[in-house]
């Protein structure tokens, strides 16, 4: 009834995740009644979009407690379950047609991060305050295809061959998984002859800006998408600034959070 209401994601939708889920054995000891996976992935999803620390998490929603979803959110991190629900939405995406291979576009963006944890370096751009990093591909509407973190300190170009190599196996379709995007587009801190180097090897075509040569919005109708897809990321409460110190739980609501995106694009799920 009204904990329905407060539900974050369909009942569609969780029947497509429970499979990915680990197996839960009950202890043969008994004790407290578990929060079921659904309402727990409820609780995460609205600490995710709202923000709030996991110890606030309001208990009259349903979900659990705050506790209870974090520790869900590392087990299904651990179980690689976030990444594993990111390509099967990728692939609900390719059957219906949504998704644009014909181009994709590269972009990183800065996260402020309160002191400590991994993957955190002085922001050069930022009065030297500890951020971190998340560079992105997306597809040629916005939908993100591939991520990672590092620091602040790194250059945008430092994980470029690493983040290309990640992108994935899309399925969905009958015949060969749909993998490299006919063109890549980027701005000029990739402008490096490795990178082109990296995409002709992979059979992409370059749509790098060259250094000295292109205006920074020479391709800018393009490459816009990417900018607007880590605006949608840091449209996520908890995504705004970092605030998990452990990158792998950084990372998990990374993933989630793009797999909400997709799920946006897939009506018959929301």
């Amino acid at each position: 009834m009204g904990r329905n209401k407060n539900k974050e994601i369909s009942t569609a939708l969780f029947k497509k995740i429970e499979p990915l889920l680990p197996v839960f054995v009950p202890s043969a000891k008994g004790g407290r009644p578990r929060v079921s996976d659904e309402m727990a992935l409820n609780g995460i999803l609205f600490v995710l979009r709202t923000g709030i620390p996991w110890e606030e998490l309001p208990q009259e929603l349903g979900f659990g407690s705050g506790m209870t979803c974090w520790r869900r959110l590392r087990q299904g991190q651990e179980a690689g379950v976030w990444h594993r629900l990111h390509l099967l939405l990728l692939a609900e995406l390719h059957s219906a047609g949504r998704l644009d291979f014909s181009r994709a576009s590269l972009d990183a963006a800065s996260v402020p991060q309160p002191p400590g944890g991994s993957h955190t370096g002085p922001n050069p751009t930022d009065r030297g305050k500890l951020g971190s990093k998340r560079h992105l591909i997306t597809d040629r509407q916005g939908i993100p295809l591939m991520f990672c973190v590092t620091g602040a300190n790194r250059h945008d170009s430092v994980v470029f061959e690493q983040l290309v190599d990640a992108l994935p196996d899309v399925r969905g379709k009958r015949g060969r998984p749909r993998r490299w995007p006919g063109k890549l587009h980027a701005d000029k801190g990739y402008d490096f002859a490795r990178c082109r180097a990296h995409l002709r090897r992979r059979g992409i075509v370059d749509r790098i800006a060259r250094r000295g040569i292109e205006r920074n919005d020479r391709l800018g109708r393009h490459r816009w998408v990417v900018e607007r897809t880590h605006a949608w990321l840091a449209a996520f409460g908890k995504l705004r600034v970092r605030f998990e110190r452990s990158v792998h739980t950084h990372v998990a609501l990374l993933s989630l959070a793009c797999s909400v995106i997709c799920v946006r694009s897939l009506r018959w799920l929301c």
